[in-house]
């Protein structure tokens, strides 16, 4: 099993400097019109010599946790929403050649990999994937002390770990079946329970908001379908198919309500492979799986896809948060309305934008480029 991102070509483009306390600049002639924030601003202090990624908020929206790359190493940065830092995470094992049973000759090493942030339902904990610098990737517990804890040991890969909003239940992909299935980690019995029997690896589950149906991908190369599996349903129910064409379908997320589940495709009308767009469905299924049906979904496109995080709701359940591939302006935000199939730029002012999520009460986090290293802003919509 390959826990990694789907090839993907991916947009190479000078950026421009912004600073620290930039305002967005007002529209010129022949520039679209769009939304002003309220603010616009890093959620740490800007520095050189690190790059900041893949933020997630809180259930609270109080903290946003964020992955740090320094070198080889990357390392998880917990965050207050107001820039102050409750904790580094640099997860490093205590590894003894011949005593290890995770010790690979020649794979050990000083590198220390820590990525996949989830929270738990009331944020006091989350789950992360680390090799611990051992060449092995498990899964480890952050606890409220701040403590973290292995919670999985198996030789072959685990990762894509997302909490269920409803239980103290990990969904995630793991290889120990050969391949890459979706398996039921229970926290309080430590039981772990294999959901998946396919053909093809299975890829980022996403629990659904009451936590009784996920969300998955599965397929190989370029060609993944979206599913909806239900774990706790007797008799055991088949994945329910949400799309089923030729086409590349990636990261299904979960509307706030459950109604609809969002995911990326490569289906557009002149059939380029390297073109992206935002299909939004019913998540009972109801809608086309493929053709013209499937299609007429498509809620925005030119869109830069986040593998890591998926298409960003708002709270509201009928906007999503993406960043348009545009070149010349350095990839920017936009807000699309999913019923009125209409996009509008958000004027941050930033550059080379990506990773974009929100909290529960609207803010926007997102990865945004300065002299070339990569920080996190926030940035709030007025009401």
């Amino acid at each position: 099993m390959h826990l990694r991102r789907p090839v993907m070509t991916l947009l190479v483009a000078v950026a421009l400097p912004v600073g620290a306390g930039e305002e967005p600049v007002a529209p010129s002639a022949g520039e679209p019109a769009g939304i002003e924030p309220e603010f616009v601003r890093p959620l740490v202090p800007i520095a050189r010599g690190r790059n900041d990624s893949n933020p997630v908020w809180s259930p609270s929206g109080d903290m946003v946790a964020f992955e740090r790359s320094r070198g080889d190493n990357k390392e998880i940065a917990i965050v207050r929403a107001n820039g102050d830092i409750v904790q580094i995470i640099h997860q490093q094992a205590s590894v003894v050649p011949g005593q290890s049973p995770f010790f690979f000759p020649e794979v050990v090493e000083q590198t220390s990999y820590n990525s996949g942030i989830s929270w738990s339902p009331n944020g006091k904990r989350f789950v992360f994937m680390s090799n611990g610098g051992e060449g092995n990737y498990d899964l480890y517990l952050r606890e409220p002390d701040g403590r973290i804890t292995r919670i999985t040991t198996h030789r072959e890969k685990d990762g894509h770990a997302h909490w269920s909003p409803a239980r103290d239940q990990i969904a995630f992909i793991s290889g120990r079946s050969g391949k890459g299935d979706v398996y039921l980690l229970d926290l309080a019995t430590k039981a772990t329970t294999r959901l998946t029997h396919g053909e093809w690896p299975y890829l980022y589950p996403q629990w659904s908001p009451d936590g009784k149906r996920l969300a998955v991908i599965q397929g190989i190369n370029e060609n993944h379908d979206v599913y909806v599996l239900e774990p706790g349903h007797i008799p055991p129910a088949p994945p329910m198919p949400l799309s089923t064409w030729r086409y590349d379908d990636l990261r299904p997320v979960w509307s706030p309500d459950g109604k609809r589940v969002a995911f990326y495709t490569n289906y557009n009308p002149a059939d380029d492979p390297k073109t992206w767009a935002i299909v939004v469905v019913a998540a009972d299924g109801s809608d086309p799986t493929e053709g013209e049906g499937l299609a007429a979904r498509v809620v925005a496109t030119d869109v830069v896809p986040d593998v890591e995080r998926g298409p960003a709701w708002m709270p509201d359940n009928r906007r999503i948060v993406y960043v348009r591939n545009e070149r010349q302006a350095y990839n920017p935000i936009y807000i699309a309305d999913v019923d009125g199939r209409t996009s509008t730029l958000v004027r941050t002012g930033t550059k080379m934008n990506h990773d974009v999520t929100c909290s529960p009460s609207g803010v926007i986090a997102f990865r945004a480029q300065v002299d070339q290293w990569d920080q996190v802003y926030l940035a709030k919509l007025k009401d």
